[in-house]
């Protein structure tokens, strides 16, 4: 474990020289983010400006869903991104052998090698939003729900990060796996808002199948409605525990059969 964390921080490091190299890149994509959630802010303020409850969600409600589900995915995109390039061309050109000729596990090789911090747009848009929301419903943060808080962006970001790495497991069968694994996550735009105003089949899709809900929706219910908490974090937390369990099966085994590709 300590090995881990020294070769993480020289990861890190490295990250940090390259962000001081290129900071106008640094900046274009955090705006770049900001901007994309401010859009989407604007589009939820334009609907309820015509209406004035969503499913029984007020405005300042419907932020705070949103807010959530910005943290974990925040956090994820942060730390785990560069399983997208994985399944987007790294294996298709032959850019995967170097993980496997390393003294290290090839898949937290490909974690530990890239933060994007682009991600602390989206990380500072979805706090923010959340604070303002709290602070017009007059949410009371008590220690509970702060622990309980925490651990729905822990197993958030897990979901999220599980997701990905199942995703990009494909590729080592296949090559290219980036767009299905863009199919599924796009999913995730489901789970910004209550699930309640779906039909049964896609709450079911969002709850069990590619439990996006999890992520904000249910454990923001809980701080909001008080909606049960054994359903809300407990199942959320099995949830991503059986599904990261599935993504390092899924992944090792595609190790196994992977086959070096490129020209």
């Amino acid at each position: 474990m300590m090995r881990f964390f020294r070769l993480y921080k020289t990861f890190v490091v490295q990250q940090l020289k390259q962000l001081m190299e290129y900071r106008v890149d640094f900046l274009t994509g955090a705006t770049s983010f900001l901007v994309g959630q401010i859009t989407n802010i604007v589009f939820i303020s334009i609907i309820f400006s015509q209406i004035p409850h969503l499913q029984g969600f007020d405005y300042y409600e419907i932020i705070f869903i949103y807010g959530f589900s910005l943290v974990p995915k925040g956090i994820d995109h942060l730390f785990t991104d560069n399983l997208w390039k994985v399944a987007w061309f790294i294996v298709r050109k032959g850019n995967f052998d170097k993980y496997l000729t390393r003294p290290i596990n090839p898949l937290l090789h490909v974690i530990m090698e890239t933060l994007q911090f682009d991600a602390l747009g989206e990380l500072l848009t979805g706090i923010v939003l959340m604070i303002i929301a709290s602070i017009k419903l007059g949410i009371n943060y008590r220690f509970g729900n702060v622990a309980l808080m925490l651990l729905a962006f822990a197993f958030g970001t897990v979901i999220y990060a599980a997701i990905k790495i199942a995703g990009a497991a494909l590729a080592l069968w296949i090559k290219s796996s980036g767009s299905i694994l863009q199919v599924f996550y796009m999913s995730s735009d489901f789970a910004k808002y209550p699930v309640t105003i779906y039909n049964s089949a896609v709450r079911n899709i969002i709850t069990y199948i590619v439990p996006f809900a999890f992520t904000a929706y249910y454990p923001a219910s809980y701080i909001l409605r008080g909606n049960d908490p054994w359903f809300c974090f407990g199942v959320g937390t099995a949830i991503a525990a059986v599904l990261l369990t599935l993504a390092i099966l899924l992944w090792n085994r595609g190790l196994r059969a992977y086959e070096s590709a490129g020209s």
